[in-house]
């Protein structure tokens, strides 16, 4: 591609955004984001990508939205991380699956299920796609102070969300539905789009990256008959993200001084 001044789906430039970012999915709740952060602006919107960049104790931050599933996520990883970005906590919704995991609760992914296609051009599927450990404890760290109810594993990550909730009407139903049961009797937690493909483009890149998630429903608990309620407040969730972007910036600066001394 042509040498461009801007970042050509973000249109960002270098130094428009800090090392650490949160990605959501939804442009929507940028903004929000932004709020936990001190003296932030808007930089820039296109298309799916909103990005807002201010200050957590005294570290540049940015927030950027990624839209929804692995391809766009992907270009926002690699654009951010072309103009500094290296440090990557996606903040988003996801689905319940294990009959533990209730609407309301957080879960924070260990790793992730890469049935999904755009982790598939950056490492072959034998590669696992696994949270960044020093981000995934950072999230247990946040998520425990919070005193939510709060679960860790494996999620599993799609490309069609009607294949997770109308598989039968799908021409290739037998294999969907043979796989969500086999991800039942794994103990996954939950279901979303967009981790197992940030995971592998982080390794890729060189990067950090860890994922907590609102649950909204859990279809699983649903089926069997257990009570539920619909939850869509992502707040805590949030909250929990932004924490544990505080706790990463609070070690990195122990390790750089331990570094110099």
């Amino acid at each position: 591609m042509q040498k461009l001044d801007r970042q050509f789906h973000i249109h960002c430039k270098e130094g428009d955004v800090g090392r650490y970012c949160i990605l959501p999915g939804d442009p929507g709740r940028c903004k929000s984001i932004a709020e936990y952060f001190d003296n932030a602006v808007l930089v820039s919107q296109n298309r799916e990508y909103t990005v807002y960049t201010g200050t957590l104790l005294g570290e540049k931050v940015s927030v950027c939205s990624t839209g929804i599933g692995g391809p766009s996520a992907s270009i926002a990883m690699e654009e951010l991380h072309n103009i500094g970005a290296d440090t990557f906590i996606r903040v988003g919704t996801c689905g319940g699956i294990d009959l533990e995991v209730e609407s309301g609760d957080i879960v924070i992914a260990s790793g992730a299920i890469r049935f999904e296609h755009t982790s598939m051009e950056y490492a072959p599927i034998e590669y696992p796609a696994v949270a960044n450990y020093e981000i995934l404890v950072a999230l247990t760290e946040a998520a425990e102070a919070a005193k939510k109810k709060w679960h860790v594993g494996v999620v599993q990550c799609k490309d069609a969300f009607y294949g997770q909730h109308s598989p039968e009407k799908m021409p290739v139903s037998y294999e969907l539905l043979q796989k969500w049961e086999a991800w039942k009797r794994l103990h996954v937690k939950a279901s979303e789009m967009e981790s197992a493909a940030l995971f592998v483009v982080a390794d890729a890149l060189g990067c950090r990256c860890g994922s907590v998630f609102h649950v909204i429903w859990n279809q699983e608990r649903e089926q069997a008959g257990l009570d539920q309620k619909m939850s869509e407040d992502t707040s805590a969730a949030v909250k929990i993200g932004v924490d544990a972007l505080k706790i990463m910036i609070k070690k990195d600066r122990i390790k750089k001084e331990k570094k110099n001394d």
